[in-house]
């Protein structure tokens, strides 16, 4: 029953932190952005497509890294091709830290746009005496899980 419980609260936990950077990616709007500065508009629904199929990649690869080592099973099974395999490797991690890097900068990019439009969202909604309460019922909510998880050391409970 236990573990049950780790699944359900550990997928709704994942659920929420990819709902919480889609909407960020949503917000700023960055996948329209991409698709106006390579002039490829009618094609918008790729850069979406990858953009999902990306962190669900990323998500396996990083959650199960155990049992993603591609090097090490194509080098159980072919090690006479070892330069290959490690050439190949390091020309994939070079693209790969490439795209990263040029993804993660536009999306700072488009999140410092964003920022100098809060103050005139929150005065156009007469929202200016709430901001306050939000962002800290936002801190004590942080600091409620934290202070559970490692009170309880629920980390642990997973053994």
């Amino acid at each position: 029953m236990r573990k049950l419980f780790l699944v359900f609260v550990g997928s709704t936990y994942g659920f929420l932190s990819a709902a919480g950077v889609f909407t960020v990616l949503a917000a700023v709007g960055l996948v329209p952005r991409f698709a106006g500065r390579t002039h490829t508009a009618d094609r918008v629904w790729i850069y979406e497509e990858m953009v999902i199929w990306g962190t669900v990649f990323g998500c396996l690869v990083s959650v199960f890294e155990e049992r993603c080592g591609l090097y090490a099973w194509l080098m159980g099974r072919m090690p006479e091709y070892a330069y290959v395999w490690h050439l190949g490797g390091s020309f994939l991690l070079i693209v790969a830290g490439l795209f990263a890097g040029t993804f993660v900068g536009c999306l700072a990019l488009a999140i410092a746009e964003m920022l100098d439009s809060i103050p005139i969202l929150a005065r156009r909604l007469s929202f200016h005496g709430y901001v306050f309460w939000v962002v800290f019922s936002m801190a004590l909510g942080k600091l409620a899980g934290s202070l559970f998880y490692f009170w309880t050391e629920f980390h642990r409970t997973a053994d």
